[in-house]
């Protein structure tokens, strides 16, 4: 269960906000520092679409939008959201799912797509927004996320750091931290309100969040045609233990039957998807043995 089920008829949009100094004498457009990183993500993603808000600018609502911030309480919003994967489930697999396996299928359907929003502006363009629960709205049945982004860290040189909310970090070691504190800040509050649904606490959700942030930049990065610096960086992002995260990004080499070098890693966490489809298991999940993985990560429709 790697990549989460998202559909969508999307695409990336972005209010006019703050404007990145143009070159001398031309004209500043009026956009925002992640229009692009998020347009990009789009355009090799159309799964996923972000919906920039402006500073006034009300979160949408209605059917099948999900409130983070609700999420986390972990009331009726949360069953709400739990009961799309249920029926899911029980639609694709004519079977149902234990509720600490729905409970987990969910966040990661959440969770995925979130750290997308903080790593990929990462990645692209050296700009880590930050995003409390209560700035980001989901809707996964269109692929969409809205956010809300008022303050934002970036390097000395980024032509954004003149720009009102944004704060400047002296090095890429630094900005590294701002992506791990970004991320934890958003995931601390939803690891609260799925934890009990999933009878998870502590280490074991933060090895999720590790996995999630891990395999959603990996993906989407070969999608940009980068997955090996995307190793790179995530290898510093996360080359331990690094708290509250449990694990690192754990990268290693397989070779295939042409001699062809296969990435995979070993994750921290196990999605229990083998507890809905025994036979079908994940190519980086603990209890896929390294042959299985070849022949997964040879195949057309791999990782």
């Amino acid at each position: 269960m790697s990549t989460p089920t998202l559909s969508a008829d999307t695409a990336t949009t972005a209010p006019a906000g703050p404007t990145v100094p143009a070159g001398r004498g031309a004209p500043a457009a009026a956009v925002s520092p992640f229009a692009d990183a998020y347009a990009r993500l789009s355009e090799v993603f159309p799964d996923l679409g972000v919906i920039e808000l402006g500073a006034d600018e009300a979160a949408p609502r209605g059917p099948g939008w999900a409130a983070a911030a609700r999420l986390a309480e972990g009331g009726p919003d949360l069953d709400a959201f739990l009961a799309w994967d249920e029926d899911q489930v029980l639609r694709d697999y004519a079977t149902r799912a234990r509720p600490d396996v729905v409970a987990g299928f969910g966040l990661h359907r959440y969770a995925w797509p979130a750290c997308l929003l903080i790593t990929v502006p990462w990645f692209l363009l050296r700009r880590v927004p930050r995003l409390p629960v209560e700035d980001v709205t989901f809707q996964r049945e269109q692929g969409r996320m809205a956010v809300r982004i008022t303050t934002f860290a970036c390097l000395p040189d980024d032509p954004a750091a003149g720009l009102p909310g944004a704060r400047v970090v002296p090095d890429e070691e630094a900005l590294r931290a701002e992506v791990r504190a970004a991320v934890a800040e958003h995931l601390e509050p939803v690891l609260g309100g799925f934890g009990p649904r999933m009878r998870r606490r502590g280490r074991a959700l933060w090895g999720m969040a590790t996995d999630e942030i891990v395999e959603g930049l990996w993906y989407v990065a070969g999608l940009f045609g980068e997955e090996r610096r995307a190793m790179r960086e995530l290898e510093l992002l996360l080359p331990d233990s690094t708290r509250p995260y449990v694990g690192s990004a754990a990268f290693r080499e397989l070779t295939g039957p042409d001699g062809e070098s296969l990435p995979t890693r070993d994750r921290v966490s196990c999605c229990l998807f083998y507890t809905v489809r025994p036979e079908d298991t994940c190519a980086t999940c603990p209890r896929t043995c390294d042959a299985a993985r070849v022949t997964q990560l040879t195949t057309a429709d791999a990782r």
